[in-house]
């Protein structure tokens, strides 16, 4: 084993390596997969004589938020501190904004020590054998395609229903994948899109005006639900949405839980992130986008 390691910025060279590593430890993440989180941040490598050994990237949203993801670190190479000196650069790069990450019961502790504090959970639900019933919407309300004149609107919810600045993001986004709007009288209120991901499809991210039942959040939902039926697909909800027994009901079972943690962020901060809002906020953000990017 080298002793030598050196760490450097991450280019779009190192994808195959890094998508190498997630392959190690079983992550599902294609190479396209990384494609798309390295295009829209920046990021850290760990490399010494046997090629790149660990990975961080990270995310900024506009003038004071961000998010971190894709701490890899080699199994072979693991109690060297490659993660935590990994660590100390994306968090040099980011500054003093409020950063956000989830976290395995693994790394939870090394992110304790870093200055991040658990602020809620969020459930990994999966599955290919399931069967989605109707759900009503309210008189006036319907779901359509998305055209291309929706982008600026939904630019806006996700931007209010995440806390975070989507402006890059969601365009982005929006170019690999279908989606589907829920609709008022003419008004655009809700979305929900579907795209590739890992093992097969992914749902995220959905957002809906706040309810007690949740109901426009299942509705859109269960609009990719019933499109492919006996196809792998994967929702990642924040765990306070109330969603995990509904969709367990479904044929989307839990298959774990992280934790979100925050860092530099004041309660005032938190008010208007995501689901940490409370149900008395217009729009919530009913599954994410995915763990990296949030």
């Amino acid at each position: 084993m080298s002793d030598s390691i050196t760490y450097r910025r991450f280019t779009h060279d190192d994808i195959a390596a890094a998508h190498a590593l997630t392959v190690e430890l079983k992550w599902p993440h294609r190479a396209d997969d990384w494609r798309f989180v390295a295009l829209l941040g920046v990021g850290f490598v760990a490399e010494d004589a046997s090629g790149v050994i660990g990975t961080a990237l990270c995310w900024k949203y506009g003038a004071d938020r961000a998010s971190l993801g894709m701490v890899i670190v080699s199994p072979e190479q693991q109690g060297r501190g490659i993660g935590r000196k990994l660590m100390d650069l994306v968090l040099e790069e980011l500054g003093g904004r409020v950063t956000f990450l989830h976290a395995t019961t693994a790394g939870q502790p090394l992110y304790e020590k870093l200055g991040f504090r658990a602020v809620g959970s969020l459930d990994q639900h999966q599955g290919a054998a399931f069967q989605p019933p109707l759900v009503s919407l309210p008189p006036g309300e319907r779901l359509r395609p998305l055209g291309s004149s929706d982008t600026a609107r939904l630019v806006e919810l996700a931007s209010q229903a995440s806390g975070l600045d989507r402006g890059e993001v969601l365009p982005a986004l929006l170019s690999a994948a279908d989606g589907i709007a829920l609709d008022r009288d003419g008004e655009l209120i809700g979305f929900a899109l579907f795209r590739r991901f890992g093992r097969g499809f992914a749902i995220g991210p959905v957002v809906a005006p706040a309810s007690d039942d949740s109901s426009r959040a299942k509705a859109l939902i269960n609009h990719w639900l019933a499109l492919n039926e006996g196809v792998f697909v994967r929702i990642d909800t924040p765990g306070e949405s109330g969603l995990t027994e509904w969709l367990t009901q479904l044929g989307l079972p839990r298959v774990d839980t992280v934790v979100k943690m925050v860092r530099h962020a004041t309660p005032a901060d938190l008010a208007g992130t995501g689901n940490a809002a409370g149900k008395d906020a217009p729009y919530l953000q009913y599954g994410i986008i995915n763990q990296a990017i949030c």
